[in-house]
């Protein structure tokens, strides 16, 4: 649905859309690629890349509960608070599989020191089961990421956030046709 909103409404609703899509493109795509190129001869600086995605990623997870919370929810608009709510979900998604992917990987390496597990089925695991979830996992988060933050500057919100966080004192430019 498309709401009246105005652009410092706008701006705030988009902000933890940008700070998901940093996280996703800027840290683990780009900071992850450029500290590859270490990682032969120095692994320390790959550290980077889950300190500062789990330092985002709780900053979007602590905003989204403060501004659920009705004291909270007087500073910034429902609007606003619906769109944190979106960044919030999928945060805590992203969260949920990077320790998925992580755990199978702790098994792998457990398996090579400890079980005489071969290199290479090792690195089929973590290639196939860890690598690949996650990569696709990170680009579709990209291109919803992408369209949320489209729609928080046309002032628009999908309808299960509204089923969520009903508001009756918000004006409604434009429902949602729905075919028959």
């Amino acid at each position: 649905m498309l709401f009246e909103v105005s652009d410092e409404e706008k701006k705030k609703a988009k902000l933890p859309h940008d700070l998901f899509l940093v996280n996703l493109i800027g840290n683990h795509i780009l900071t992850f690629v450029a500290t590859l190129g270490l990682a032969t001869s120095w692994a320390w600086p790959m550290l980077i890349v889950p300190v500062v995605s789990f330092s985002i990623l709780g900053v979007i997870i602590y905003k989204g509960l403060l501004i659920r919370k009705r004291a909270s929810r007087q500073k910034e608009s429902w609007y606003v608070m619906c769109h944190w709510q979106i960044a919030l979900k999928r945060s805590l998604f992203f969260i949920k599989m990077i320790l998925a992917i992580s755990s199978i990987a702790a098994i792998g390496l457990y398996g090579y020191t400890n079980l005489g597990w071969m290199k290479e089925a090792v690195f089929a695991l973590i290639g196939g089961v860890c690598i690949l979830p996650i990569m696709v996992t990170t680009l579709v988060l990209i291109l919803m990421e992408s369209d949320a933050l489209h729609q928080a500057g046309d002032g628009k919100l999908p309808d299960k956030m509204i089923d969520l966080y009903p508001n009756f004192d918000v004006k409604i430019i434009q429902a949602e046709q729905v075919e028959q």
